[in-house]
């Protein structure tokens, strides 16, 4: 059998789930083909299991094809009915001990540290306690859920086992990062709580080695775009440049999704601009009925990976007026940074947990949760910003937005692989 050079493995929710660490794990692939890996794998979960979830999914039909080279697996479960949770994690570390056997110099990426750290954690010790030698390298990177759901949960609810279990594995790894210098300070601040109950020293640990890694961009789908494809993409929806507000994420209240619907009844810009509000979530049949008599309010659920810069671009403004809630606070806000590559109308937002480090000082601020504010912040930007002023915000947006490109954030989470590959 002939095997790869050296091989990537990264353990992540794919496509089509509707999340930016999805995206950020396409872009660390695709840069993965031009460092010297000729075999990279993204290690992911089967598409019923994924809807069964409930996750909000992309359509299927229309996801972006990977370069050859990379091989997207979703390892089937392990076992019967009687195993309910732990099927399909059986599946993932078994596919992955099989790729641990060969012998192929072998990078894994682990993407949610709750559940797919644990799952190369597991691999690795079974590889190696089956008699085999693996030369691995592990990197373990800690997104938004990871903090703001899974640590903050536990610490709240007092289950510290499983805090300590998570901080363990997580510290494990050869590399540790996090998505976000907030993301990284909620790190620290969570294992000083579990070291004051328990006694471990995981603060000092994460405080010594964590390091950041924004999430990687491919700017080069954001840039440039055709005025002839953005208006043509546009017209198919019923829509006219600088004719709507934009919402494009999930859909749950976190995102401030319900406070933007009724901020938008308040609005003195409302006959000029429709309010778009594109993606799906657990909140969306709630928003829709919330909105239900208001026809200036525009659904948009199958948006796809081709025509999401078009309605950036083409829109007056981009409203993501995120709030901290107790299950999720923004990490970083990588639509936030897409947007303003994208360029068009201003970016509204909020200052929650990472979005600063994702906007700079280059979007509108408003307060979380203030409904007045965002009507206000609205209406400023498209009645009453001239023409200058917004064309200074895109600009210095995108200018902000560009040390996201996914190669130069690729060569900072993988040093070595690009010191490799000839890039100083």
């Amino acid at each position: 059998m002939t095997y790869p050079n050296r091989r990537l493995v990264i353990a992540v929710r794919a496509d089509p789930v509707i999340c930016g660490h999805a995206g950020e794990a396409r872009n660390i692939a695709e840069v993965a083909l031009t460092r010297g890996f000729d075999d990279v794998r993204l290690l992911t979960w089967p598409i019923p299991a994924l809807q069964a979830a409930g996750l909000p999914l992309k359509p299927l039909d229309r996801l972006l094809p990977y370069s050859p080279g990379i091989t997207v697996e979703r390892p089937e479960p392990v076992g019967d009915y009687r195993v309910p949770d732990g099927r399909h994690l059986a599946g993932l570390t078994g596919r992955l001990v099989e790729l641990l056997m060969e012998p192929v110099p072998t990078t894994c990426l682990s993407m949610y540290l709750v559940p797919h750290t644990a799952v190369v954690a597991d691999a690795i010790t079974a590889v190696r306690a089956a008699g085999f030698a693996p030369d691995v390298h592990t990197v373990a990177k800690a997104v938004g859920s990871d903090v703001t759901n899974v640590i903050r949960s536990c610490l709240r609810e007092g289950r510290f086992g499983a805090a300590v279990a998570l901080f363990a594995t997580f510290l494990s790894n050869d590399r540790v990062v996090a998505v976000s210098e907030y993301t990284r300070d909620e790190i620290v601040a969570a294992a000083e709580q579990v070291d004051a109950r328990c006694g471990t020293g995981f603060a000092e640990q994460s405080r010594r080695r964590v390091s950041i890694g924004y999430p990687p961009i491919d700017v080069s789908a954001y840039l440039d775009l055709d005025p002839a494809r953005v208006d043509a993409a546009l017209a198919r929806r019923g829509l006219e440049r600088d004719g709507y507000i934009l919402f494009l994420s999930r859909v749950a209240r976190a995102k401030g999704i319900y406070d933007l619907v009724i901020a938008y009844g308040q609005m003195r810009c409302r006959s000029r601009v429709k309010l778009v509000v594109a993606g799906t979530g657990p909140a969306l049949e709630h928003v829709r009925a919330m909105a239900k008599e208001d026809d200036r309010v525009v659904f948009l659920t199958d948006v796809d990976d081709d025509e999401k810069p078009l309605l950036m671009r083409g829109c007056a403004a981009y409203a993501l007026p995120t709030r901290p809630e107790p299950d999720f606070v923004e990490t970083f806000g990588i639509a936030l940074a897409e947007k303003m590559l994208a360029g068009g109308g201003p970016v509204i937002t909020t200052r929650t947990g990472g979005t600063g480090e994702a906007v700079g000082d280059d979007a509108v601020i408003v307060e979380p949760g203030d409904v007045g504010g965002i009507a206000a912040a609205v209406d400023r930007v498209v009645l009453e910003m001239s023409a200058a002023q917004r064309k200074d915000l895109e600009v210095r947006g995108r200018e902000h937005a560009m040390a996201f490109e996914r190669t130069a954030v690729f060569d900072s989470l993988f040093p070595q692989e690009a010191k490799s590959a000839g890039v100083r």
